[in-house]
């Protein structure tokens, strides 16, 4: 018999995501955090959202967060922010 480890996620009691993996759960977990967190910011704006609205909004900007994070820092959409590495860097200078 075969046994398979999950890790469970749970929110006010309902179970959302199931994982093979510890690390996978976390960052599920934490990007609901980053959800929760958003909902009251977003409410703050007083565009006139419904919850549900809302909460997807919050929900894609946790989703999302690399991207937000980029936009917000001043990048322009679309472009990676990866830093570029070395290998490439000196092809670079030496073109």
């Amino acid at each position: 018999m075969a046994v398979i480890t999950q890790f469970v996620v749970v929110r006010d009691g309902v179970e959302k995501m199931t994982f093979t993996s510890k690390k996978e759960a976390d960052a599920y977990d934490k990007m609901l955090d980053i959800a929760d967190s958003l909902i009251p910011f977003i409410d703050n704006a007083e565009c006139g959202l419904d919850e549900a609205t809302t909460e997807k909004l919050a929900f894609y900007f946790a989703t999302h967060k690399d991207d937000l994070s980029s936009l917000l820092k001043g990048a322009s959409p679309g472009v990676a922010t990866a830093p570029v590495k070395k290998a490439a860097r000196k092809a670079a200078e030496n073109d």
